[in-house]
């Protein structure tokens, strides 16, 4: 019987696109369901630059991230070591997963702050779109276990 390692090697990352879906999701849900008894008001002067401040971390985060995911999949085809093209890759999708999600995670604590579900709805789309932009890609495991299976030769 075949195992998921030799039909889909990017099922692990793909768990951690989904796990993270998963989160963002239960932040909309725990926010509709039970917000109310969580939210604490904060002033609108304040959440107004908390907001901003945010909002420039989420448009900055979008193209570091991107930076960095460039550079993870050098070093994936460039260091040296044993670990596996899949165990590589995955750590990439990791942490790019989870530096896009703290964008999810403000649009949670701007609505426990007092904010509408407007800005939720912003941050989570957003984080959304990082899920999406980030998703693990065939292409790019093939450039690893390519590069990898050339440097053993």
């Amino acid at each position: 019987m075949p195992t998921a390692k030799t039909t889909n090697p990017l099922l692990h990352h793909w768990l951690v696109c989904a796990a993270m879906l998963i989160l963002l999701v239960t932040y909309n849900l725990i926010c509709h369901l039970w917000g109310e008894q969580f939210r604490h008001t904060l002033e609108e002067s304040e959440r107004v630059a908390l907001r901003t401040v945010f909002y420039v971390i989420a448009i900055m985060l979008f193209p570091l991230t991107n930076v960095l995911r460039h550079v993870l999949l050098r070093l994936n085809q460039t260091m040296p070591g044993q670990t596996s093209a899949e165990q590589r890759y995955l750590i990439t999708i990791i942490v790019t997963q989870s530096l896009l999600e703290i964008v999810s995670v403000f649009g949670l604590v701007m609505f426990l702050l007092g904010d509408d579900f407007n800005t939720l709805y912003i941050f989570s789309t957003l984080g959304l779109l990082g899920i999406f932009l980030h998703k693990p890609k065939p292409a790019e495991f093939q450039t690893i276990v390519s590069a990898l299976s050339r440097k053993a030769d």
